[in-house]
């Protein structure tokens, strides 16, 4: 299971803004979304690790469908 930003209508962004308005803390919104994850080999997984470093972000290798 991954979890990327949710993509919110203006009524769910106006219930989130009025809970961190209440709770005084930013609140951020995902959405789950269903993927397996695949299995790399050592030397792709440093070859995705070094990208990550690279691009600074979070990098996930699935399985094709």
């Amino acid at each position: 299971m991954l979890y990327p930003l949710a993509t919110l209508e203006a009524d769910k962004l106006n219930a989130v803004q009025a809970l961190e308005q209440e709770i005084g803390r930013p609140v951020v919104a995902l959405a789950a979304v269903e993927a397996d994850t695949a299995n790399l080999p050592k030397d792709d997984l440093k070859k995705l690790q070094a990208l990550e470093d690279e691009l600074d972000v979070v990098l996930v290798a699935v399985r094709p469908s």
